[in-house]
């Protein structure tokens, strides 16, 4: 029995098992965001930001520090560029950083309430890519085998 589940394990850590989990996390942190980013663009638009969006940012999102109309566009881009990112494996860990970076600003300053479960798993996710990079199925692969030559 010692010696099934070892060599499972063994299968289990290999690359390409692997590099399907990283393409899930990756998909998977990445939809958050960018279902995110798309409730703050005017319905239709590729990348209009809504008068809702600023509102938001003005009143419920005030205690963001940064000034609501610069926060609201930084915010809006940033779930639209950094998933896109993620989903290619293109940058992995600076997009996942910056997602980090994002969910910390909500955790602390809009949302206090919701790390459990919410952030934590919205976390958990943007930290195994940060650690283990976008595996084989992504862009940095063949462009660190590249700077590695």
């Amino acid at each position: 029995m010692i010696a099934l589940y070892d060599r499972v394990t063994v299968w289990l850590s290999a690359k390409v098992p692997e590099a399907v989990m990283l393409l899930f996390v990756r998909i998977a942190l990445a939809g958050i965001f960018w279902r995110s980013g798309r409730t703050k663009v005017e319905e239709g638009s590729w990348f209009s930001i809504s008068d809702i969006t600023y509102y938001l940012f003005g009143e419920e999102y005030a205690n963001v520090p940064l000034p609501s109309d610069f926060a609201a566009v930084m915010a809006t881009v940033s779930e639209h560029v950094f998933p896109a990112l993620l989903v290619l494996g293109f940058f992995t860990r600076l997009s996942a950083g910056a997602l980090l970076g994002m969910t910390m600003v909500i955790q602390i300053f809009v949302y206090p309430d919701a790390w459990w479960p919410v952030h934590s798993l919205w976390v958990a996710l943007a930290l195994v890519l940060i650690v283990r990079g976008g595996g084989m199925f992504s862009l940095d692969a063949p462009l660190l085998e590249k700077v590695r030559r």
